[in-house]
């Protein structure tokens, strides 16, 4: 089985573009099941159900949803190979440009959108830099002018991935994506498998249940703001 993790800012279209991308390869006989993190609710399970695509939803609680995600995702892998898909899929709750973390040796993808500015790539970190695919979406709402500025963007970001654009409304693009994502490489486990960027760094007192603002009440990994 194949494990694929998409990642991708908020509302950048990353489960329009899963979708379309499923369906094309289940046009090729293709099975494909997906695992949705996010933090404190979703509708996205429905979204794929509704279209014949098995999936999973996690949610994280009051917890980091990308630490909750590493915490879990090898049971998942063993759902989808106990399920007997092709090619098992992780959406990423989308939350912070931080984080998103992607796996040494599996297929990583981005996605991110026109809409967001020309600038934005440069803002977003290793969800972005170290990622396999980069699925740039929403071009048909900008000037062809706007769409390779910020395709030149996300290639001064990173200049080994491919870049692929896709429209999550009708679809074009899609089979390209699922062809890319089917020549992926197989995963047999997950076990001793390395992140490729280290997490963001926990704990302070806010991440077990501060709700105090001040100095007094700040523990752990703090940092501060430099007003000289």
């Amino acid at each position: 089985m194949r494990l694929i993790t998409v990642a991708g800012p908020p509302s950048s279209g990353k489960t329009s573009v899963i979708i379309k991308a499923a369906e094309a390869l289940r046009g090729e006989g293709v099975t494909v099941g997906v695992i949705k993190f996010d933090c404190l609710s979703t509708g996205d399970q429905v979204l794929y159900e509704r279209r014949g695509i098995a999936a999973k939803t996690g949610l994280s609680g009051n917890l980091c949803p990308d630490h909750f995600f590493v915490s879990n995702i090898q049971e998942c892998l063993q759902w989808g190979e106990q399920s007997g898909f092709d090619l098992l899929i992780s959406e990423s709750a989308g939350l912070c440009n931080r984080c998103a973390p992607h796996i040494k040796d599996v297929c990583a993808v981005c996605v991110i959108d026109n809409l967001s500015g020309v600038e934005t790539p440069r803002k977003i970190g290793p969800m972005l830099k170290m990622a396999d695919i980069v699925v740039v979406t929403k071009g048909d709402i900008v000037s062809q002018a706007e769409r390779e500025v910020f395709a030149y963007r996300v290639r001064q970001v990173n200049p080994g991935a491919v870049i692929i654009n896709v429209n999550g409304l009708t679809g074009q693009g899609g089979y390209e994506l699922g062809r890319l994502l089917s020549a992926a490489e197989e995963t047999v486990s997950l076990t001793g498998r390395l992140l490729r960027f280290t997490m963001p760094a926990a704990l302070c007192s806010y991440c077990l249940g501060q709700r105090k603002i001040g100095s007094d009440y700040q523990m752990g990994n703090v940092r501060k703001m430099d007003f000289s």
